[in-house]
């Protein structure tokens, strides 16, 4: 794997070989949220749409549409609609709020390594240490930046959803699910 990553992308390879094996997390975590938030966009755009018109058309052929169990089918398929619009945001905002303790993991694992070096040596030479200050500084800047932009993405995709989720019975209505 490090073969690839050296001839494809170089500087990711020196950027984990820098930052240690939880740096290489971080990076997981990062694919994983914007995997997820891609996974959320396109929903929004291209699934919610369609449906959406599929519930109506549900509705729309159902004869009867005034007894109890009609209505009780309707908020059936709103609840749907409803539980796909807010799937994966959980997972999302938690993967999001464990990058900048992965931050400080690494963080802590570079003091170690600086420590480690200060035993070995004796003395504090500058050089033994360097490897353990950059772990614990390139870790701690990916877990942030990880973590910040994950949220910029969450929170629009979420409002998105949020936009959708308050505009579903009046978009039920004007597609012919009336309230009886």
């Amino acid at each position: 794997m490090m073969v690839f990553i050296d001839t494809v992308l170089p500087w990711l390879g020196d950027l984990l070989a820098m930052g240690g094996n939880i740096l290489a997390l971080i990076l997981i975590m990062a694919m994983l949220i914007w995997s997820l938030l891609c996974e959320r966009i396109y929903y929004l755009y291209f699934l919610y749409p369609e449906q959406l018109r599929s519930a109506v058309r549900l509705w729309e052929a159902r004869e009867d549409k005034v007894s109890w169990y009609a209505l009780q089918y309707r908020e059936h398929l709103r609840h749907r609609i409803n539980a796909d619009l807010n799937r994966s945001f959980g997972l999302i905002s938690t993967i999001i709020k464990i990058c900048p303790l992965l931050g400080l993991l690494g963080t802590v694992a570079g003091m170690l390594e600086v420590f480690d070096a200060l035993a070995a040596t004796g003395t504090n030479n500058p050089r033994s240490m360097a490897a353990g200050v950059s772990k614990a500084t390139v870790s701690t800047l990916a877990g942030m930046v990880v973590a910040i932009f994950g949220l910029l993405g969450s929170r629009f995709t979420e409002n998105r959803a949020v936009a959708e989720r308050s505009a579903l019975p009046a978009r039920l209505a004007y597609l012919g699910v009336e309230d009886a």
